[in-house]
């Protein structure tokens, strides 16, 4: 729970959003929509909107184990055969930035696929705080669903006009941490994006690994995007992490911006770093290409 309450106070700052008067229900009204009440007021000078044109955009499902799974899927509209991008959201969900992510990646050509992974823990517009939220929901969440969940979107992309031998995985914060360890679950994932996911953490049975633990045997390429003022990832654990790949030879990189904190991509986020941001971006789609998804 620690390493929970640690991403969300990370994500969100210290902006007194987690007053409690501050904290409403989770305002959703179809996935890729809304925010989370916690991240309210949003920054509306700062946020990107990427528009639909030429895209198909919205919500698909796929069964898993007798549980319809929900994403948000953009794509360029008519086309097949194209590479494909996980985008795997933060701590709350696939709300309308991250759905906003898939559409930049469509908009390169990709089938980009962010599943809503809370789906079977609950709905969370009936927890009115952040600790009620992580209590009955994403601490519930266990790895080895989110990798079925996952596998299950790597089949349904196959057949809905992607290309199995150019996929890749891009997540932010809860979902960096997923990136590593999902690059370590499936060798057939060509390449990763992690920004600022979790390196190191306490073992539980729903989480009996993180990235540190997995870098012996990882050997597809992530590139690691981080903060060097992020209070919940110290610069120490990436520099762990660089040294344990490197004893294997894995190709991973790292970008620490010295002056960003956590969540510096959340351009609806009071944490938003422009120019770090861009230079993140843009990293992270040459990333891509040059090792094979794009």
């Amino acid at each position: 729970m620690n390493d929970l309450k640690n991403d969300v106070d990370s994500l969100v700052g210290t902006t007194g959003l987690l007053d409690a008067g501050n904290r409403r229900t989770f305002i959703k009204t179809a996935l890729g929509t809304g925010f989370a009440a916690a991240v309210l007021p949003v920054c509306a000078q700062t946020m990107i909107k990427t528009d639909t044109a030429g895209l198909t955009a919205g919500e698909v499902s796929v069964m898993v184990n007798g549980t319809k799974v929900p994403a948000y899927r953009a794509q360029p509209e008519g086309k097949t055969n194209l590479p494909v991008i996980f985008v795997i959201s933060e701590i709350f969900g696939v709300h309308e930035h991250i759905a906003d992510i898939a559409r930049r990646f469509a908009k390169l050509g990709y089938l980009a696929i962010a599943p809503d992974f809370f789906v079977r823990q609950g709905n969370p517009a009936i927890y009115p705080t952040i600790a009620e939220l992580n209590k009955e929901i994403i601490s519930k969440v266990p790895d080895e669903q989110i990798f079925g969940d996952l596998d299950a979107y790597v089949a349904w992309a196959k057949d809905n006009g992607g290309n199995p031998d150019k996929m890749g995985i891009n997540g932010f914060c809860w979902g960096g941490r997923v990136v590593w360890l999902y690059c370590a679950r499936n060798p057939k994932i060509k390449a990763g994006a992690a920004w600022y996911g979790r390196i190191v953490g306490e073992k539980t049975a729903l989480q009996p690994q993180h990235p540190i633990d997995i870098a012996p045997t990882l050997k597809v390429p992530v590139l690691g995007l981080y903060g060097g003022k992020d209070g919940g990832i110290p610069v120490a654990t990436v520099e762990q992490m660089k040294e344990a790949l490197a004893k294997t030879g894995n190709k991973s990189e790292f970008v620490v911006f010295p002056n960003s904190g956590h969540a510096f991509n959340a351009d609806y986020r009071p944490s938003y770093v422009e120019a770090d941001a861009k230079e993140g971006w843009k990293r992270a789609t040459e990333w891509f290409k040059a090792h094979g998804v794009g």
